[in-house]
């Protein structure tokens, strides 16, 4: 069976301001692949370099290097209007909902628009839009209505609509869970399981959560300044970390027992002093 998504030897580099801007590298060599059906964590904390190897996917930046192939077809030279007419293929949920969202065109006409692009008539467009609602649970008197009208969760529902409109194959979600409270969180992330059931979807789940990873990924890769540091099946990674980054993470994430949160601050505590010794 073959990748929805194959990544290979991915390079990034930003260009610093001004006359003499150089170009900095921050990913390296990442390798990863994720099937049909199937998802895939990128974990790491805050400039690891994950959302950096989202965007590179979703061709919002460009690669300095490597291969990145959607459903067999190599993007990575792909010309902008090619890479347009990828949407039926890619599509991505981000973190904000209050952001991600048109504040002046009502939930209809936000999730119209891709299906219009597409070519679809009225009245499979009308159809369509009720069956996106059904399947987010959300009414149908939603599609007259403004996002601003909306809870967080309710908007990234929204999100989550606009994302499937067109069946994609992959959807890359960076941090869709991360500014909603954690009821909340724990419902968009059975919608997205649920959907990924019903329509085979495949994920590239964009977090630093390592409790959302455990419950919702099958496979985690774990980035360090840009590179992947450890990756398997998320269980085995989230409790039985190798590589000392990882554990680090493990035991910066919080639990609800108090005796292993304690543990936890113990370990994270002594890492931390033992960098501030070798430095």
């Amino acid at each position: 069976m073959s990748a929805v998504l194959q990544v290979e030897g991915l390079e990034v580099a930003y260009r610093t301001r001004g006359v003499r801007g150089r170009s900095v590298p921050v990913v390296h060599g990442v390798d990863f692949a994720i099937a049909p059906g199937e998802t895939l964590a990128l974990v790491g904390e805050s400039g690891s370099g994950k959302s950096t190897i989202g965007n590179a996917i979703l061709g919002l930046v460009p690669a300095a290097a490597g291969r990145i192939e959607i459903d067999g077809r190599d993007v990575t030279t792909m010309s902008r209007s090619a890479r347009r007419g990828m949407a039926r293929t890619v599509q991505a949920v981000f973190q904000n909902p209050y952001g991600s969202l048109n504040p002046w065109i009502t939930v209809g006409q936000t999730l119209a628009e891709p299906l219009r692009i597409a070519g679809r008539s009225r009245p499979e467009t009308s159809e369509r839009l009720r069956w996106l609602l059904d399947r987010v649970y959300l009414p149908h008197d939603a599609l007259d209505r403004y996002p601003s009208e909306f809870s967080g969760g309710q908007r990234q529902r929204v999100a989550i609509a606009r994302a499937i409109a067109l069946d994609p194959k992959l959807i890359v979600c960076d941090e869709p869970t991360s500014a909603l409270d954690v009821l909340t969180q724990a419902g968009v992330l059975s919608l997205l399981r649920e959907l990924q059931d019903e329509l085979g979807i495949s994920y590239l789940f964009i977090t630093h959560d390592l409790a959302a990873v455990r419950e919702f990924a099958a496979r985690v890769c774990v980035l360090e300044r840009g590179r992947i540091v450890e990756t398997g099946r998320s269980e085995e990674v989230c409790d039985n970390p190798q590589h000392p980054y990882t554990r680090e993470l493990v035991a910066a994430a919080p639990v609800p027992d108090p005796v292993l949160q304690r543990e936890r601050r113990e370990l994270r505590l002594a890492a931390e002093r033992r960098g501030a010794a070798s430095s």
